[in-house]
């Protein structure tokens, strides 16, 4: 812990934080101990744009999904990762959770890798709308819709039976009339927009530490900025619950829940001031 808050005492820190960070809010990982990939398979781009069925089982799960991820309230990790900012020791923070709790819990300027729930495209003409919208839309397209689910997952999808899910309606889009409407968030599968990920790299490429919270660095998409960092000569920490994919990588890893090691950390740099 020493060397870690020495590192983020010099400042200039990125975070990159992935679905380990909203685990303490009660949003599973997908590789970590409360991992949701042994139950869920996340929906790819390729089957919801080509599969109608598949498509319409992802918005009636989703819509029971979405009041559960609007429930969820920041943990100690998002604060620790605010109060660090307004410390001004950051440069910057990239997260992977489409879940919007790292802006609840106070932080601002935070880049979205793979974009947000809170918002809605239309794969048709473009059109860009709130999920709040889009959430009275299907409350009104389906009022006898009943299903409950006890767990959501990262992407705000719920598991429900295919009795719940049958006789759901999907809407379209109202700006072009009856466009393909999608959540706004990156699907597996699905491309990372190209200016999101320069803005990334352009940040790790002035970070002092790049500090990674909560991701398995499984997938590339993460991966590449530690890989990008380390080749730079950039300093990685990694916090979190179990191996990742990028320790290889790593000046230093700490195996530990982000609730009990951030706030310690606050409480140690705050002591170096």
């Amino acid at each position: 812990m020493n060397t870690l808050t020495e590192l983020l005492s010099a400042g200039d820190v990125v975070v990159l934080s992935g679905a380990g960070m909203s685990t303490e809010s009660g949003i599973p990982d997908y590789r970590g101990p409360s991992g949701s990939l042994n139950r869920h398979t996340p929906m790819t781009y390729q089957t919801f744009v080509g599969d109608p069925a598949a498509r319409r089982r992802y918005w009636a799960r989703s819509h029971v999904g979405w009041r559960m991820m609007t429930e969820a309230t920041p943990n100690d990790g998002h604060r620790a990762v605010a109060h660090l900012q307004r410390r001004g020791l950051l440069a910057g923070i990239v997260t992977q959770n489409v879940d919007g709790l790292h802006q609840a819990g106070g932080a601002r300027a935070v880049i979205e890798l793979h974009g947000s729930l809170r918002h809605v495209v239309c794969l048709s003409c473009g059109d860009s709308t709130s999920r709040e919208e889009l959430d009275h839309r299907l409350r009104q397209a389906n009022p006898r819709f009943t299903a409950g689910a006890t767990t959501v997952n990262p992407d705000g999808d719920v598991g429900l039976r295919e009795e719940e899910v049958d006789g759901f309606q999907v809407v379209g889009c109202r700006a072009c009339d009856g466009g393909m409407l999608k959540p706004g968030v990156v699907f597996f599968g699905e491309t990372v927009p190209a200016e999101r990920v320069r803005q990334c790299y352009a940040l790790v490429e002035r970070a002092g530490l790049l500090l990674v919270l909560g991701s398995s660095l499984t997938v590339m998409s993460g991966r590449r900025f530690v890989v990008h960092a380390a080749k730079l000569g950039i300093p990685v920490g990694i916090v979190n619950q179990g191996p990742t994919r990028g320790d290889a990588y790593a000046t230093l890893t700490v195996d530990a829940p982000l609730g009990t090691v951030l706030p310690e950390l606050i409480r140690l740099t705050d002591t170096r001031t």
